[in-house]
């Protein structure tokens, strides 16, 4: 199993091989993919040195898998460059998501309508998939009619630079800016670029993606998204009406029953899920789950999960492990034996 990662020397793809590692995936052959000023740089994956190459010497490598993390306009070139030599491609960028012929897949929800023929798969934004990861069982149960999604996201989103740029307004020393403001003791209501209706980037997704995952165009997602000063996870409160009503405790089960999501939820303890217990972990984490007394069939909850594992790497990593696992990808027989 020949595997590429493109953009390795970044803040996913550095996160990517630690996924990669730790769930040892079967790789025979290990491809470190960046742009052309990080090329010959040296990077270590399982004790072992390995020197980054170039996007012309990774196509010509034709690895069975490339694993993406490099940006829309580096995947919308090279993404199809691998699948034409028969490479199946997961991608982490937005380029290929709200594209109809693209599957967009969370493991848990759809992995199952992949096919060997997908050859470039989407990977969604990391928002998106701890807010499906949770909405999914409750919709089959009791049938979404409206989303209303508030995020609370971490600066990691926007990589290195905008943790740089935390870290030096905390200790106070003078920097480059990743953001038109201060991010230190500050709330930034701007994820990604505005549009123009008014929302960013960053909303459209959380307002188009899950209806595509959950192949459901019935339900409506409005969001807000909003960066604060934390290093590692995402947060977002939720508030989503059902066409048909609920139990608090049948809700809580089938979360908790659901592969991927824990239930922390108990108010007398102050069990609650927060950035700082999700860091560095690949569940989504759902709590303080109650009913909206204001709009009937409605509840709210509070979703957290680290955007670099679940939300980036992790989800990426899981895709490629079922394309093995279900012989959708070459040397997949070989790979497991």
């Amino acid at each position: 199993m020949k595997v590429a990662v493109v953009g390795a020397t970044g803040m996913v793809g550095e996160v990517m091989l630690n996924v990669l590692e730790e769930r040892n995936f079967p790789i025979t052959e290990l491809l470190l993919v960046a742009s052309e000023r990080s090329m010959g740089k040296k990077l270590t994956y399982k004790n072992e040195e390995y020197t980054v190459i170039g996007l012309e010497d990774a196509v010509a490598a034709q690895p069975d898998i490339a694993i993406f993390s490099a940006g829309g306009d580096t995947s919308l070139e090279w993404a199809p460059k691998f699948a034409e030599v028969g490479t199946t491609v997961i991608d982490n960028s937005s380029a290929w998501r709200m594209d109809p012929a693209k599957k967009l897949v969370v493991p848990e929800i759809n992995a199952s309508e992949l096919t060997a023929s997908d050859k470039i798969i989407a990977n969604p934004n990391c928002s998106t998939i701890q807010l499906v990861m949770a909405l999914n069982p409750l919709h089959k149960k009791y049938k979404m009619r409206r989303v209303i999604v508030s995020t609370y996201q971490s600066v990691s989103g926007t990589g290195v630079k905008a943790v740089q740029q935390m870290e030096n307004e905390a200790a106070g020393v003078e920097g480059e800016m990743a953001y038109p403001y201060p991010i230190n003791r500050n709330a930034l209501p701007h994820c990604d670029v505005f549009l123009e209706n008014g929302y960013t980037k960053e909303e459209m997704k959380l307002a188009r993606e899950p209806q595509k995952i959950l192949d459901d165009r019935t339900f409506s997602v409005t969001a807000t998204a909003v960066r604060i000063p934390t290093a590692g996870g995402h947060s977002e409160s939720v508030n989503v009406e059902f066409h048909n009503d609920f139990d608090l405790a049948e809700v809580r089960k089938l979360l908790s029953e659901t592969p991927g999501v824990v239930v922390q939820d108990n108010p007398e303890t102050n069990t609650y899920p927060m950035p700082i217990h999700a860091n560095g972990k690949d569940e989504v984490f759902v709590g303080r789950i109650r009913r909206d007394e204001t709009n009937p069939n409605t509840l709210n909850m509070w979703i957290v999960a680290d955007n670099l594992r679940k939300g980036a790497a992790t989800n990426a990593v899981q895709i490629a492990e079922y394309l093995v696992e279900n012989h959708l990808v070459p040397n997949a027989s070989e790979a497991i034996s």
